[in-house]
């Protein structure tokens, strides 16, 4: 999808479903809230359609 690894990291972060905080990719609880296994990840074409 994107032309480099490091592009795609930055993109497809984790979402909070509870706060909508950031997090990164590979977490199981929010930074913000501490909410456990209420990460999401972003759409990645919503995402690449948006950095375009």
């Amino acid at each position: 999808m994107t032309k480099f690894k490091e592009a795609e990291v930055r993109l497809f972060k984790g979402v909070c479903m509870h706060c909508n905080a950031k997090n990164p990719v590979n977490a199981t609880i929010c930074r913000k809230c501490k909410k456990p296994y209420k990460i999401r990840r972003k759409k990645k074409r919503k995402a690449a359609s948006a950095a375009a």
